[in-house]
């Protein structure tokens, strides 16, 4: 057969759409519609909801969007098996290159700069390590187990970030070698794709009063008994999803150590909290060049209710017209 001379890297970029921002912000109605209208696929870029637990306290997309327009890699990891960038990043390519045009949708920051960026290839240390690490954690304290880390990595950790230095004693129990180490083996950045970027930066107040109205509605929805059940598992505490907002409190208020309105004041509270950070990290990381990127500077509500010319300078601009 002749060669036909043309390359991997000869071959035209394909769109790639991010759509990013902080919990509560519109994410997935933007997404919804701007599958609707270009007959994308949805990919989650959040990392709370790749688990299969806890649709209704992490917002995942209802059973009904679902079926609308297609979505990946929600609700497919048990929450006894911890989420992380590097195996996110590895599944996220390979939905890539199964649709047309994907679309990306989440908070979590460290996902998109995995994927955009490139990431070190840290080997997963085991059940055992994990266990072994939380473990002496207990036992020890934080301070004690931070100097049994490497020097290196231990001049990157504070001695009372408890969760970062277990995560890092774990990766030295399991390879013999520090965390700093594997975070210097970066792997090659994203080629082939031509992103775009749309970030929701809704005003404080505007999120507040949409984390709050969430909180309530979920609550309604059938949130206490998800943690119930989440709960009735017996799942190791220092567990993502086991730390999610709303669980803590939720569990708290199971256990009778407080009530439902403390509880729903307290998850709310972490929840905005947390949208501050979020926001923080994206207008400190440049993800993609300026003129790849559209902020938009308020919240977005029901996808149905978005006007046709908000919709059309959106397609535009991913289209790269405008």
């Amino acid at each position: 057969m002749a060669e036909t001379g043309i390359t991997l890297s000869d071959r035209p970029a394909r769109r790639l759409i991010i759509i990013a921002g902080p919990t509560a912000s519109g994410k997935s109605a933007l997404a919804l519609a701007l599958a609707q209208h270009l007959g994308g696929t949805i990919i989650n870029a959040d990392a709370t909801q790749c688990y299969q637990e806890l649709r209704i306290l992490t917002a995942r997309p209802s059973p009904q969007d679902e079926a609308f327009v297609p979505h990946r890699l929600y609700g497919i990891r048990h929450a006894a098996n911890p989420a992380n960038a590097a195996w996110w990043r590895s599944v996220a390519l390979a939905e890539l290159e199964s649709c047309t045009l994907p679309i990306l949708c989440g908070g979590t920051g460290l996902y998109f700069s995995a994927l955009l960026n490139g990431i070190a290839p840290i080997p997963d240390p085991g059940p055992d390590a994990r266990a072994e690490a939380r473990r002496l954690l207990a036992v020890l304290g934080p301070e004690a187990l931070h100097a049994k880390l490497d020097t290196e990595t231990a001049q990157k950790l504070k001695p009372g970030d408890s969760q970062r230095i277990a995560r890092a004693y774990e990766v030295l129990l399991a390879t013999g070698r520090g965390l700093a180490f594997w975070q210097r083996q970066t792997t090659e950045g994203l080629t082939g794709w031509e992103p775009r970027m749309i970030l929701l930066d809704p005003p404080r107040e505007a999120l507040k009063a949409a984390i709050r109205a969430r909180f309530e509605s979920m609550l309604g929805a059938g949130a206490i008994e998800e943690v119930r059940g989440l709960l009735a598992l017996g799942l190791d505490p220092a567990l993502p999803l086991m730390r999610a907002h709303g669980v803590p409190e939720i569990a708290a208020y199971l256990r009778g150590e407080i009530g439902l309105e403390a509880a729903s004041a307290q998850a709310q509270l972490a929840t905005h909290q947390y949208t501050k950070r979020q926001m923080t990290w994206f207008r400190h990381r440049k993800l993609v060049h300026n003129s790849a990127m559209q902020i938009i500077a308020s919240r977005i509500g029901d996808f149905t209710q978005l006007s046709e010319s908000f919709i059309g300078d959106l397609v535009n601009f991913i289209k790269g017209l405008g």
